[in-house]
């Protein structure tokens, strides 16, 4: 096959199928060229266009198209072959004349095109006269597919009296048709249920509203949507899809009082926060819609308020105060609700709110005796006489009947002490003197009870306020330490004073201070009232001599500003100290108390001389009987013996055999004989006596630690390290010896226990266990 037919070839592929934008580029790129090379060359491929339909049958081949070269004279001296996509099984080809069948079934939407190559041979030289060449067969499309809503059922949610036309949702159908070709895939939508609600757009799919609608009246819509190929012409495909339509709730509807009149009763003995009752009304919306509020209109006692209840939307009337039967017995209030969240689209409807009116009757009960205050408070005077009035406290029945109350005072017996009250007409009276120092206030309830029902109690707190009256002096705030030196000249300044008064005092203390009358005569000292409550001690003379005079008392008298004024006398003590210009308060004190003691400053030394050579003697006393009992030891024993050596080395158990070698700790070099043990006789005194003869100063003592230390020097199985070994007496000088029958060579039946009857009344049992036991086995 030439270049011309080849480029012919593609030319007729640009026009008969969709192929890529590059590949009809080229196509109408190489035209021209296609043209000039047949008119150049007279010989190439003859086409036809190829073109197979899908849904074709397999069972009689179809024609699809001829290939067909300009060198065929038509002896039947060519042979067509086919290759390609297919060949051979969906297209044949008629070898002697080129002609294209397809003997399958095709489906374009599976595989639109197919790409073949055709060659041309010499049946006699089996040589091509043309080149292999390449096309296309297009499968052409027909209405085979149904249209398909992939996303149903539809959900949709619109406004309830949204108006008309407002867009709902948009259902979308697809078609597996080829879209490009005929009308196979153009889809019409159309309403089949759901007039006169809503409509749809048949291009689109979009759903409309065509008439406002009422949720309270029906809150859910289905809607069935058809969608047709073909635009709806006969023999199309159709298919349908459910939209579920929801109306959403919109503040359209007021709430409503279920009743215009509601009758509650309250008890007067409720207290404050007691639920008097309900009210309810009804809103036809849901939601935030329906949510309201609850107010209380022409209530002018004010005595009762409303809340809202947000989970069941009730109105709770609630007692704001207190209540009387006996004052009011009947209140009429109007109780409002208003909607929460109002939609200003609605307003012209009408006000989202009602009214209802509430009568409630107060119930009558037995109620406690009323004060006719809560709280008194009284005052008397400190110092006021046993039984003197503090106050008068009044309560009353608040019933009908005016029941008789008694009185009495609560909350602790001192108060009782202090105060006593009039059961019958609650006067207070003191039980003794009251002192505003001691307590300038007293707290205490009162209470009164019913004669008739002594459960009907109320209290009252009652503050009594203690006057105060001028009775305490002023006085000196500390002890003063007042120092001064034997050289002191004379209008120095030794001590500053200041008082201090228990009383209270309206406009401020103010103390007035001076020398007492029997000082007014002393020519040492001299007091300056500074007139700001504190004064100043100087001196009138120049000069002091210890020897003379240690110490002076000077009286100072201070005046108060009460009514009466008081006015006391106060010493102070001055010492008089051997200092140049600045006073060591140490010395003085104490010079002050060996001249208060009578001592001079030798005998005190040699007093506490003695007393250390006494402590050091004690001591020195102490310690000789501390080195004595050090070195002591018990010499009332009969036999020494060893005691048990233990090492803590940890081994790796039994069959742990290198750990340590417990050979170590055995000595052989030094053996003990054993000795038997000595005969026990009535010889008691005698034995006593032999063994306080060994002790720790003994030879045989001496000569046994000899022997332990010499076997452990020259042992080579001994440790290598060192080892402390103890040793003790067995015994501490009994009369009997050792009890023990360990080394003993003699039975039960050779002793004689006669001895213990001697022994005295502790041994008394033990010998009868013993004598008896003899006495059997003989």
């Amino acid at each position: 096959m030439n270049s011309s037919a080849l480029l012919s070839l593609m030319l007729m592929l640009v026009q008969l199928c969709p192929c890529s934008p590059s590949m009809q580029n080229r196509s109408t790129q190489n035209t021209d060229q296609s043209f000039t090379a047949v008119r150049r060359v007279k010989r190439g491929w003859v086409w036809e266009p190829l073109f197979a339909t899908e849904e074709q049958t397999s069972m009689v081949p179809v024609y699809v198209g001829q290939l067909k070269s300009d060198l065929d004279k038509q002896d039947g001296n060519l042979k067509y072959l086919l290759t390609g996509e297919g060949a051979g099984n969906i297209f044949v080809i008629d070898e002697n004349n080129g002609k294209i069948y397809v003997t399958e079934k095709l489906d374009r939407e599976k595989k639109p095109f197919y790409t073949l190559r055709a060659q041309a041979i010499n049946r006699s030289t089996q040589l091509p006269v043309e080149p292999e060449s390449e096309f296309i067969i297009k499968v052409r499309d027909v209405n085979d597919h149904e249209p398909q809503f992939l996303d149903g059922p539809y959900m949709a949610t619109v406004p309830e009296m949204s108006p008309e036309g407002t867009s709902v949702t948009q259902v979308t159908a697809t078609d597996g048709d080829d879209p490009s070709y005929g009308n196979s895939a153009r889809l019409l939508y159309s309403l089949i249920q759901g007039q006169p609600y809503f409509s749809v757009e048949p291009k689109t799919g979009v759903i409309r509203m065509a008439s406002q609608m009422d949720r309270e009246t029906k809150d859910q819509y289905l809607v069935i949507i058809q969608a047709k190929d073909m635009v709806g012409q006969a023999g199309a495909f159709s298919a349908t899809a459910t939209v579920t339509i929801n109306l959403s709730d919109i503040n359209d509807n007021p709430p409503k009082f279920q009743q215009r009149l509601y009758y509650m009763n309250v008890s007067e003995e409720a207290p404050v926060g007691t639920t008097v009752g309900k009210v309810f009304a009804e809103d036809s919306d849901i939601g935030e819609n329906a949510a309201m509020n609850y107010f209380i209109e022409g209530d002018s006692s004010d005595a009762f308020d409303i809340i809202t209840n947000n989970e069941t939307q009730e109105g709770i009337i609630l007692l704001k105060k207190r209540v009387d039967y006996e004052s009011k017995r009947r209140y009429s209030i109007e109780a409002k609700v208003v909607n929460r969240y109002i939609d200003d689209r609605f307003l012209k409807e009408g006000p989202f709110e009602d009214k209802t009116i509430v009568k409630i009757n107060v119930e009558d009960a037995d109620e406690p005796p009323v004060f006719t205050l809560d709280n008194y408070v009284m005052e008397i005077a400190e110092g006021a006489m046993s039984g003197s009035l503090v106050g008068v406290v009044t309560a009353r029945d608040p019933d009908d009947d005016d029941c008789p109350v008694r009185y009495s005072i609560v909350h602790g017996m001192h108060l009782k002490r202090l105060f006593s009250i009039n059961e019958h007409n609650g006067t207070i009276i003191t039980t003794k003197p009251l002192d505003r120092e001691i307590a300038s206030w007293h707290n205490i309830t009162v209470t009164a009870t019913e004669t008739r029902n002594p459960e009907k109690i109320s209290e009252a707190n009652v503050y009594i306020q203690v006057l105060d009256v001028n009775d305490h002096a002023p006085e000196f705030p500390k002890y003063y330490e007042t120092f001064v030196c034997e050289n002191a000249v004379s209008g120095q300044l030794i001590q500053s004073i200041s008082a201090v008064d228990q009383d209270d005092s309206a406009e401020g203390h103010h103390f007035y201070f001076s020398l007492a009358q029997e000082a007014t005569n002393n020519s040492h000292f001299i007091v300056k009232d500074n007139k700001d409550n504190t004064a100043g001690i100087f001196t009138a003379k120049s000069g002091f001599r210890r020897q003379e005079q240690f110490s002076f008392y000077l009286p100072i008298l201070i005046l108060d500003n009460g009514i009466p004024p008081l006015t006391s006398t106060n010493t102070l003590t001055i010492t008089v100290c051997d200092c140049d210009t600045k006073v060591n308060t140490f010395y003085c004190r104490y010079g002050a108390f060996m001249y208060s003691m009578g001592l001079s400053t030798e005998a005190l030394v040699a007093i506490l001389a003695c007393i250390l050579i006494l402590l050091v003697f004690f001591l020195a006393i102490v310690a000789i009987r501390q080195q004595r009992k050090k070195s002591s030891f018990s010499e009332k024993t009969e036999e020494f013996r060893e005691n048990i050596v233990r090492y803590d080395d940890e081994g790796g158990g039994e069959e742990d055999t290198e750990a340590f070698d417990i050979s170590a700790l055995r000595t052989h070099t030094v053996m003990r004989t054993h000795k038997p043990r000595k005969k026990v006789t009535t010889e008691i005194h005698s034995l006593y006596r032999q063994s306080l003869q060994v002790g720790p100063d003994s030879t045989i003592f001496r000569q046994f630690i000899s022997e332990k230390l010499e076997e452990a020097n020259t042992d080579p199985s001994a440790p290598p390290y060192d080892s402390l070994q103890t040793y003790a007496f067995e015994g501490t000088g009994s009369l009997a010896g050792s009890l023990s029958s360990l080394g003993s060579n003699m039975s039960d039946a050779d002793q004689s226990y006669d001895y213990l009857t001697d022994w005295g009344p502790q041994f008394k049992q033990l010998a009868g266990m013993y004598t008896s036991h003899r006495s059997v086995r003989d």
